[in-house]
């Protein structure tokens, strides 16, 4: 791991703008995983609260799918998804469009600087975006102003360190660490999970206000698996992920090479098991 004094870059500026380059970048291999999302996979924690006629912001929308899914939960109230990368706007756009939803509404914007007033939605989310960010807490703060008096803002977040998996693979131990020193080298938290709660409170919330839990991804039947390891060998040479450990001198083509095999290997193997643990929040405005 690196230290902070450890970054890539010593210019203050730099540093912030580097850590704001999403760790995955928009490849075909990460926008296709973003693509399954929807609310019984990714925000189960959240359904209960989900009624017809809400105002709902999703922060960190992506290609919209997890959007849409919200959309059509709460219709006839209506969502808006806001995304800081034009490729993932388009992406959603044209999937409204598909899916024949029209109670939703995707727009560029920066998470810690909302174009909404104080007090817009009912509803603001975010499912895998604060691990991205260098700094969680102002994002926090920012989605509470846009909330409305009685609202909630609700947070899903994975955590790499709490990651497990089966066969052991000295190959898939050097991808995590590896994923945890690019993300530490551009300034952000790779196991946000376990960090929502001291986040939340750091934003000033208080044990009232939240309510705390935790959820899991799997990857265990051949199919899911295959899914699973051929996607992240992909991102392994091809993803921004890729990129910024080169950037940071972390990684060259010959190691991630060697990454992305060693997930091909685990995704063939007929035990391999894979599970992703998520940290996930209520937090009542």
């Amino acid at each position: 791991m690196h230290n902070a004094d450890d970054a890539p870059h010593t210019n203050n500026s730099d540093q912030r703008r580097e850590s704001e380059s999403y760790t995955h970048g928009h490849h075909e291999s990460v926008l296709r995983s973003h693509r399954v999302r929807n609310v019984d996979n990714s925000a189960a924690y959240l359904a209960s609260r989900l009624m017809p006629g809400m105002t709902m912001l999703d922060v960190g929308c992506g290609p919209g799918t997890l959007t849409i899914d919200l959309a059509r939960r709460i219709a006839p109230g209506h969502v808006t998804g806001v995304d800081a990368a034009a490729i993932a706007l388009e992406a959603a756009r044209d999937h409204a469009a598909e899916s024949s939803v029209t109670n939703v509404t995707f727009t560029q914007a920066n998470a810690y600087e909302l174009p909404f007033d104080d007090g817009s939605f009912d509803i603001v989310h975010a499912h895998q975006v604060l691990q991205h960010l260098s700094d969680p807490v102002k994002a926090i703060q920012e989605m509470r102003r846009v909330v409305a008096p009685g609202g909630i803002i609700a947070v899903r977040e994975a955590d790499y360190g709490a990651m497990s998996w089966y066969p052991p693979s000295e190959g898939l131990s050097e991808w995590n660490l590896l994923y945890h020193e690019v993300t530490h080298a551009y300034g952000y938290e790779a196991d946000a999970g376990r960090h929502l709660l001291a986040w939340f409170h750091d934003a000033g919330f208080t044990s009232d206000d939240l309510q705390p839990s935790a959820g899991i991804w799997s990857y265990a039947t051949p199919e899911s698996r295959h899914w699973w390891g051929t996607l992240w060998a992909e991102r392994c040479v091809a993803s921004n992920f890729a990129a910024q450990a080169k950037d940071a001198d972390l990684a060259d083509d010959v190691a991630l090479e060697e990454l992305a095999e060693q997930w091909r290997t685990w995704a063939e193997h007929p035990h391999g098991w894979f599970t992703i643990p998520h940290g996930e929040i209520i937090a009542h405005v």
